[in-house]
């Protein structure tokens, strides 16, 4: 693969690659909780409350590393990044498998937090942009297509080996995972180095001092977005199955339903894919059309939620919707922003984010021990519509990145 790639994108193998290193690192992560959640509460004596509480608080040290993770990828690319963040991972995954204590717990989640800040969609998405520039959309398409399938894979498979041994076994499994799969995978595609962008790209990056005011401005609108849209993809990735049991669902029926959200992803991607190549539709289309779908589904959920078909229907919304998000949390500050300071921009993007992430499985396991389901369909109906109205407010003219 030829390192100076800024015009041509990635090649087939290395989006292929990355999709499959950037599944395992998903399904050993952010949709781990919401299968073992249960299995470690009952080990180590604890609610399942406070286990998600642990999660939450690897979210944290998520959301403090992503500014500085985001930065040494744009100063040196990402290969050392991405592959010293599944050495992180094992680490984290086998001190949470011998966890025998609360300490341990929030331990073994801290470690693999740090694992998600060095692995996951931002710091690949930064190593992409960082070789590839602009042209690097359409990779980070691809990459999301084939991710897609994390929650349909992680959710079943953890399952499966839960039920057949245990909890510890599962997480011993995703650290073989990483190191025999996702580390090889994430040395050999990616270039040691990135060489700089294209002087005409860094300075079509540079905004007129008068766009500086409406770049802040959209800055903030995205955070938003952002923000919003991400307590919602990781309140559902952690209780989606536990919320449709919530809302009456048979148990068998509920994980059904919930692997629905990867085949809904992927289709959605790649619909994007194609549309983004042939029909050059902006980013900012693709999210606010995305933003709408989880809540139109949760509405149907309320009003249907006794039929069969119902809990079926919500999680293809709530996975397509989410699959055109996360999509458009890596592009549209691409489109609107440019390539040069990609990276750090993403971080700290990726606070506030990381922050709803953090707190969204500890609270929705609150409401849902409390209040049920309803409430929290509602919850995340509004906040849906908080993304969509942040995504109103900002034009599609592209102007400088207010961070550098």
């Amino acid at each position: 693969m030829a390192e100076g790639g800024v015009a041509s994108g990635a090649s087939g193998f290395q989006i292929i690659a990355l999709g499959t290193a950037q599944t395992i690192a998903w399904a050993s992560s952010a949709y781990l909780p919401a299968v073992i959640s249960q299995p470690v509460a009952h080990t180590l004596g604890v609610s399942t409350s406070t286990v998600f509480a642990a999660y939450s608080f690897g979210l944290l040290v998520m959301a403090a590393l992503g500014p500085v993770i985001g930065r040494s990828i744009d100063r040196h690319g990402g290969r050392g990044v991405l592959c010293f963040s599944n050495v992180v991972f094992v680490a984290g995954l086998l001190l949470l498998g011998s966890a025998s204590s609360l300490f341990m717990l929030f331990a073994a989640w801290a470690v693999i937090g740090a694992g998600m800040a060095l692995g996951l969609y931002d710091a690949a998405f930064a190593a992409l942009v960082r070789q590839h520039g602009t042209q690097a959309r359409l990779s980070i398409t691809g990459i999301t297509l084939l991710a897609g399938f994390a929650s349909t894979i992680g959710w079943p498979l953890t399952s499966a080996v839960v039920a057949a041994s245990d909890w510890p076994t599962a997480c011993l499994m995703w650290a073989a995972a990483h190191l025999l799969i996702a580390l090889p995978l994430n040395w050999r595609t990616l270039a040691p180095g990135a060489s700089l962008l294209p002087s005409a790209e860094l300075a079509s990056a540079t905004a007129h001092p008068d766009d500086i005011a409406g770049s802040r401005r959209a800055f903030v609108l995205v955070a938003v977005f952002g923000t919003a849209t991400s307590f919602v993809t990781s309140a559902m990735a952690a209780h989606l199955p536990g919320l449709l049991q919530a809302l009456g669902v048979a148990a068998g029926l509920a994980i059904a339903a919930s692997a629905l959200v990867g085949p809904a992803q992927v289709a959605a991607r790649a619909i994007e894919f194609v549309a983004s190549k042939r029909l050059r539709v902006h980013p900012l289309s693709t999210a606010r059309v995305a933003v709408t779908l989880h809540p139109v589904g949760g509405l149907v959920l309320l009003i249907a939620g006794g039929t069969l078909w119902a809990p079926a229907l919500f999680a293809l919304l709530h996975g397509a919707g989410n699959g055109l998000i996360t999509i458009a949390k890596g592009t549209l500050p691409l489109a609107l922003f440019g390539a040069s300071g990609y990276g750090v921009r993403q971080g700290v993007l990726a606070i506030g984010q990381r922050l709803a992430q953090a707190a969204a499985p500890f609270l929705l396991a609150l409401i849902l021990e409390h209040w049920g389901g309803g409430v929290a369909i509602l919850l995340t109906g509004a906040l849906s519509g908080i993304g969509l109205l942040a995504l109103t407010g900002i034009k599609r003219t592209a102007s400088a990145a207010p961070i550098q």
